[in-house]
């Protein structure tokens, strides 16, 4: 085996061995991505809510259904890259 085949298997396999690690880093993100979208529409919401004086919170209700919908289309288009 000559030197640059080896070196070119030992590049293909520290890759292989990095795929499990990217792919945790990046689902993990989208996860945080997630929770961030979701927390800063639920957040607005209630300070609308708050803002208003509102006794039942619709706003806040409406914008966590407006995150999680938003948030589920960009784990969507992430995951179509």
């Amino acid at each position: 085996m000559h030197q640059s085949d080896e070196n070119s298997d030992r590049k293909d396999e520290a890759r292989n061995e990095n795929q499990p690690l990217k792919s945790y880093a990046r689902y993990t993100g989208m996860a945080f991505q997630m929770m961030g979208i979701i927390a800063v529409f639920a957040f607005a919401g209630y300070k609308i809510d708050e803002w208003y004086g509102h006794k039942v919170q619709w706003v806040t209700a409406l914008a966590c259904v407006l995150g999680v919908c938003l948030s589920i289309y960009q784990i969507i288009r992430q995951l179509k890259e």
